[in-house]
């Protein structure tokens, strides 16, 4: 054989294995991933495949999470026969309504006035009892009325908007109830001056003291619900829907801003669900970061995603169009990198909106149909 025929073998042999070397990539990524217990679609059930005599065990679907205002006892029994396990999501610090009633649960910001709601997206003071008190009358009542495997807290943060590229998080609840429970709570003093001059010095001096305090209120709220479940449904699982940054994302906003503090409320938690929805939060081109900010909680939490611990993550991944487009190239490098260790399950964004885009439809199925052991 002559030189420059080897050559231009070799040559070809580069190539070909250029062409194929994707391929054999995206193969990869679709083969059985028996840790994944957990197939899910949020937003719930899809009765458009549902309506075309198309069975759950056939799509690779086994969980559907819905909100806990929709659930009915029918669609639940429909979902089970078809071996699917069903989850509420339930709204804590965002049902904006309660405000029209009792307009002093409104949060208080730095000013002592009442804080504009950011982008729209309104919360609630933390401290306010009648507020907590009907969350907690309501989260028992969907736990006794339905079946369900369990249930997630969401917009479980202070009043804030974070679910974009660039957060709007003012800081809050400087009101006087807030003000007089952490005196009492930290048995510190205050100054008897304004809430505009007093949330200087709680952003200031004692920073660490006030967020630490507003952190364990919403800790606080996360033992209730707990408890509530406990008497209630005990077989039931606690999930969170939370932010997926790290400790150190947007000057440590988990903590400082939001109040979300994940180790002290993975007491009381089974699963957490972080949102990497990597085209909203301005990685639309990196589906990577999905994996990443997963491996992080993982690290965090100490959750290797190993049989039998009692912590999961369960990441909820972006598949429909929210701000950034998704495209139906990237559904299975979003679902390869939604399911990777440490992760046990994974669920995809949202079916209201995915549903008329049938080739992504398509694409999920066919990637949950390849990872089902």
């Amino acid at each position: 054989m002559s030189n420059r025929l080897l050559n231009s073998l070799l040559i070809l042999m580069v190539v070909i294995s250029g062409v194929f070397s994707p391929l054999k990539s995206v193969q990869a990524q679709d083969e059985p991933r028996p840790h994944i217990k957990i197939r899910g679609i949020y937003g719930g059930a899809p009765t458009q495949l549902l309506e075309q005599n198309k069975q759950l065990p056939e799509l690779g679907v086994n969980a559907i999470f819905m909100g806990s205002g929709s659930l009915t006892d029918e669609r639940i029994a429909q979902l089970k026969k078809q071996g699917a396990q069903v989850f509420a999501e339930f709204n804590t610090m965002h049902v904006a309504n309660y405000l029209k009633d009792h307009p002093d649960a409104a949060p208080i910001g730095v000013d002592g006035k009442v804080c504009p709601a950011p982008q729209g997206w309104q919360g609630i003071c933390p401290t306010h009892p009648g507020y907590r008190k009907y969350r907690m009358d309501e989260f028992r009542r969907v736990l006794k009325e339905y079946e369900i495997d369990g249930i997630w807290l969401d917009y479980h943060h202070s009043h804030a908007s974070w679910e974009r590229a660039v957060p709007d998080m003012p800081d809050t609840c400087f009101c006087k109830r807030c003000l007089n429970q952490f005196q009492k709570d930290t048995n510190t003093s205050l100054p008897d001056v304004p809430a505009s001059e007093l949330s200087q010095i709680l952003l200031g001096k004692r920073k660490a003291a006030w967020v630490a305090w507003r952190c364990d209120v919403f800790t606080d709220w996360v033992r209730e619900f707990r408890s509530i479940l406990n008497e209630t449904r005990p077989q039931a699982l606690l999930g969170t829907f939370h932010c997926p940054w790290s400790d150190t994302d947007f000057n440590g906003a988990l903590k400082n801003k939001l109040a979300i503090d994940l180790k002290s409320q993975a007491k009381y938690l089974d699963v957490f669900s972080t949102m990497p929805y990597h085209a909203r939060f301005n990685h639309p081109q990196d589906p990577a970061w999905i994996s990443r900010q997963t491996t992080w909680l993982g690290q965090y939490l100490d959750i290797k995603g190993e049989p039998g611990e009692r912590l999961k993550i369960w990441p909820i991944v972006q598949l429909s169009d929210w701000g950034e487009s998704v495209p139906v190239e990237q559904v299975h490098s979003v679902l390869d990198h939604g399911t990777r260790l440490p992760a046990t399950g994974v669920m995809v964004f949202r079916w209201g909106s995915l549903h008329p885009q049938t080739d992504k439809v398509d694409a999920m199925i066919e990637y949950y149909r390849a990872i089902k052991p």
